[in-house]
């Protein structure tokens, strides 16, 4: 089917394409003219912007935002509802916070659109993995998008979670576990690091772990790659960003009296890793560049 793509960074661009090669048509638009011509010579059409985008689609319109969350998809959004018509759909594929997706979905069926927000995890690896996929929307709505969801996804990795805001809900708890999982990951190997009597062999025990035992994940699968390839990754500094999802789902924790003490420690860890360049950090900022792409910063 056809649909626009907004946004053609990490994850925007390697969506087009794997669409694309399922048999889908997108035309896709960024702030970077260089990003729309290398989709187009690899079969995609381009466009100028979203108005130019939405010209150039049969209707049902599908408009798909994977720009940042924020104020570049508050953008984005303003101008899908301005180009589009009733009938037409938005999704939006940022780590948005769900509460701003439950407004943006009460614009959109004012003017008669339908609104999906989807949860978007796989990082750099979707192009050849699929993307795990949580959904919110109405059903008239994800109907109409769900052969893009089908081919985005691998089998079993898709699921309508609830109506609109639903989606950016599920993908931050999502990301606040994520938070712990990394942590406790960089603080076990901080304390192997650290091993007074012996020089262990960091990468052979991440390997080791992958086969078999009870913490194996493909997160460890990643840090076991990080690890071979800088065993006490002295090449990276300790400095762990943070996207705002850990924040938000800490915030929800607070205002509904849910315990979340290893989330919160999490998120603070990340706040301290600013000002320290501690083992455990290092194995953090390495397991995000891995799985999401997300930048590091050299020692």
């Amino acid at each position: 089917m056809e649909l626009a793509i907004v946004g053609l960074g990490r994850m925007g661009a390697d969506m087009a394409r794997r669409l694309m090669q399922g048999g889908h048509a997108p035309v896709v638009t960024d702030l970077t003219p260089d990003l729309v011509t290398e989709l187009v010579e690899e079969g995609a059409r381009g466009a100028r912007d979203v108005a130019d985008a939405v010209k150039q689609l049969s209707a049902p319109r599908v408009v798909w935002s994977m720009v940042p969350a924020g104020g570049p998809t508050e953008q984005v959004i303003e101008q899908a509802l301005a180009a589009l018509s009733p009938g037409d759909v938005i999704v939006d594929g940022a780590n948005s916070n769900w509460e701003d997706s439950r407004r943006r979905a009460d614009l959109a069926e004012a003017k008669g659109l339908g609104w999906v927000d989807a949860g978007v995890s796989g990082g750099i690896w979707g192009l050849e993995e699929g993307y795990n996929l949580m959904v919110g929307g109405h059903d008239d709505a994800v109907k109409i998008v769900w052969p893009v969801l089908e081919t985005l996804a691998p089998a079993s990795g898709l699921a309508h979670v609830g109506p609109p805001g639903t989606g950016h809900f599920v993908k931050m708890i999502h990301n606040g576990i994520e938070y712990g999982l990394l942590q406790a990951y960089g603080e076990g190997f901080e304390a192997l690091a650290r091993y007074p009597h012996h020089d262990l062999d960091l990468p052979a025990i991440a390997r080791l772990w992958t086969h078999g035992a009870v913490v194996r994940s493909w997160l460890l699968e990643l840090l076991a790659e990080a690890l071979h390839d800088d065993p006490r990754l002295t090449e990276l500094k300790g400095y762990v960003d943070d996207s705002g999802m850990g924040r938000w789902t800490v915030d929800f924790a607070v205002a509904n009296a849910v315990a979340m003490p290893a989330v919160t420690a999490a998120l603070y860890a990340r706040f301290a890793s600013r000002d320290a360049d501690a083992f455990s950090n290092r194995a953090v900022a390495a397991l995000r560049n891995r799985f999401g792409g997300h930048k590091t910063k050299k020692a």
